[in-house]
């Protein structure tokens, strides 16, 4: 499996971050115009509106993507309704029931869980089956995370942007220094003693105003390590299944935070810190790991100090001998259940999901897509190859995302900031976890 294309956003992470800047690079050559697309054997005509979210990775990718479609459809109409705030601009018209055709979910003001609940997605589950893109290949066959299922056996949106999660470091940093890059959390606490030795940097630092930074990049693909690498238990989480939280898989991954935090690994100003200032100071060598997404890159591009070398791990929590856990944070597309032109929204996602978009998203983005494709010999980012090599090893598992409820991030937000500062025990982290999930079973039932 190889992989490529577009990333990820989250409130107050990387393409939150309002960026429409041009490539420098020369993009790979974008599908020709050939016979019009379709979508059930007829000529596309008509208005069609697509709604995208710019954030960190631009809208580079969007305005050529679009423009091509364009270029075989001529008699449609097309208009685009984005922008960094176009989730809250947009959201008086889903309500009242005057959405736009083909929406991107990313970005703050965006849930595709949310809108699933809402009822405001098309179910396209018989569609996608047997779906082929312009190519004519199977569109799940180049997934790399499938569609989730808000529903049981129903599907309403698919993973257009394949962000991970992960910890990174310096290399250059790592070279002088002559550390080796751990592999597992036995190396990783081992090197944490000779860099607290050392006295010159903090070994972990992380963004405790947004506490899900290292929910995704340390907790949850330990969990994942700690379950034997049976992903079922993300399931789990997203069902809000009774006792998930204070499993032994679960009770396990908080007791190694609980481990990198009494060592005095953490640095200390971390709980103060937010996402762009924490990352700042790792950048400045304050801190040898962070826990953050392949975003950071083309985020902290104007901050990067001269011969600074990204390093990706996707985990760190795993045992000696155990594999790598490649936790994804996925941006969905889907079709507005009232859309005025399915065909065309359809016929859209068929354009896509193609392995020239994902090289062209890599491009343009300067981040992997959710759709395999090879990277070698593309422009894409030194960073993001070397990510699409680790989810495309057979020594990694890439895990299910791990979608729950808005509050019940909140909750885990802050029990998991809570545990970090010594506030709270493991215990006391899963017990509010499940006194928050009951409150949202209970509302789920009524």
């Amino acid at each position: 499996m190889v992989l490529s294309t577009v990333m990820v956003t989250l409130s107050g992470c990387g393409s939150n971050n309002a960026s429409t800047t041009s490539p420098t690079t020369k993009p790979v050559e974008s599908a020709k115009a050939t016979e019009g697309a379709k979508a059930g054997g007829t000529k596309l005509a008509g208005d069609f509106e697509i709604q995208y979210f710019v954030g960190g990775y631009g809208d580079a990718w969007w305005k050529q993507a679009i423009a091509d479609f364009q270029k075989q459809n001529p008699d449609l109409k097309i208009k685009e309704s984005a922008g960094a705030k176009i989730n809250d601009q947009m959201k008086p018209r889903w309500l009242q029931g005057n959405p736009p055709d083909f929406v991107y979910i990313d970005g703050a003001g965006s849930n595709t869980r949310q809108m699933v609940t809402d009822d405001q997605l098309m179910d396209i589950t018989d569609w996608l089956k047997e779906a082929k893109n312009v190519d004519g290949k199977k569109i799940l066959d180049l997934l790399i995370a499938p569609p989730e299922e808000y529903k049981p056996g129903k599907a309403f949106a698919v993973p257009l942007v394949f962000g991970s999660w992960g910890t990174f470091y310096d290399k250059a940093l790592f070279k002088s220094k002559g550390w080796e890059a751990p592999v597992d959390f036995q190396s990783f606490m081992a090197l944490g003693e000779k860099i607290k030795a050392d006295g010159k940097m903090s070994d972990y630092i992380h963004t405790g105003v947004y506490p899900y930074y290292i929910n995704g990049a340390l907790l949850d693909p330990t969990i994942i390590a700690m379950n034997n690498y049976d992903t079922s238990i993300s399931k789990k989480i997203n069902t809000l299944e009774k006792g998930v939280w204070k499993s032994e898989p679960v009770m396990k991954a908080l007791d190694k935070i609980v481990q990198i935090r009494d060592k005095g690994l953490i640095d200390k100003a971390s709980p103060a810190l937010n996402h762009t200032d924490s990352q700042s100071q790792w950048l400045q060598h304050k801190a040898a790991f962070i826990p953050t997404g392949i975003w950071v890159e083309s985020e902290m591009a104007k901050d990067i100090p001269a011969g600074f070398e990204f390093g990706f791990l996707p985990s760190i929590g795993q045992d000696k001998g155990g594999k790598f856990v490649a936790n994804p944070y996925t941006s969905t597309v889907g079709i507005a259940k009232k859309a005025k032109n399915p065909e065309a929204a359809k016929a859209f996602m068929q354009f896509i999901f193609t392995e020239k978009q994902s090289k062209l998203w890599a491009e343009l983005s300067k981040a992997p897509s959710n759709i395999k494709a090879d990277l070698e010999g593309t422009n894409a980012p030194a960073l993001t190859k070397e990510a699409a090599k680790f989810y495309n090893s057979p020594n990694t598992v890439v895990a299910p995302e791990i979608v729950i409820p808005e509050e019940l991030v909140t909750a885990r937000n802050n029990a998991t900031i809570a545990l970090t500062k010594g506030e709270i025990t493991p215990q006391q982290w899963a017990d509010r976890m499940e006194e928050a999930t009951d409150k949202i079973r209970a509302k789920e039932k009524k």
